[in-house]
């Protein structure tokens, strides 16, 4: 499975921001999708996830309410929309791909290359 993402930017706090993750190759598999972020010093986290059917997402504390994570099959793409994004949002975001939204959550399967988020004050 390869993961593409693209999206990251420069936004001023309370602003929005888009990304979006395109996969190919195997990925009935690993059909569940999702995001993380790593902050300048600080550890790999998790954001959200969704099914394949997009019948299930899930979300980290941080990104609830705030984040929608959404996907659009035909395309093979992951979306999350980010809304009122705030300095601390400011991080490395990665796709991830997984079997289940417990494995997107602890120890994705596959990761795609990082695109850059930026909110400035």
């Amino acid at each position: 499975v390869q993961l593409q993402a693209s999206g990251g930017g420069l936004v001023q706090a309370g602003g929005s921001l888009r990304l979006s993750c395109a996969a190919s190759g195997r990925t009935d598999s690993h059909s569940v999708m999702g995001w993380f972020r790593q902050a300048p010093g600080k550890e790999r986290e998790f954001v959200a996830g969704i099914t394949r059917s997009g019948g299930v997402t899930n979300y980290a504390d941080s990104a609830e309410d705030r984040f929608t994570i959404s996907r659009d099959n035909a395309k093979n793409t992951v979306y999350l929309q980010m809304n009122s994004l705030k300095i601390e949002d400011t991080a490395v975001y990665y796709c991830v791909a997984g079997s289940s939204i417990m494995v997107i959550r602890s120890r994705p399967d596959y990761w795609g290359q990082g695109t850059q988020v930026t909110v400035s004050s």
